[in-house]
């Protein structure tokens, strides 16, 4: 009698354990997916930011673009590595 009673306990646990996810498998999916979220919310930050940037670069090819138009370049004088660099912006018209 004491036998089958141990063996039902002893069952009875192990069915409980395996319900309650016994392996440790919850906590380990848990961190998983923190993982991921955070993983996610830095690719979201990092693309705000470009965004800021690319608001930046649009205002400085205005900006320079009208610098071009008020002082009524000569195109035609210019070399093309000047003009290439007006575009690339490593060249500002002075």
């Amino acid at each position: 009698m004491k036998k089958t009673m141990a063996a039902a306990v002893l069952g009875a646990m192990a069915l409980s354990l395996a319900a309650c996810g016994g392996n440790g498998d919850d906590k380990l999916a848990k961190n998983v997916e923190k993982a991921y979220d955070n993983r996610a919310d830095a690719m979201e930050q990092a693309a705000d930011n470009m965004k800021d940037q690319a608001k930046q670069i649009r205002k400085s090819g205005e900006q320079q673009a009208d610098a071009i138009d008020d002082a009524d370049v000569n195109a035609a004088a210019m070399t093309d590595a000047q003009k290439t660099a007006l575009m690339n912006g490593t060249e500002k018209l002075r």
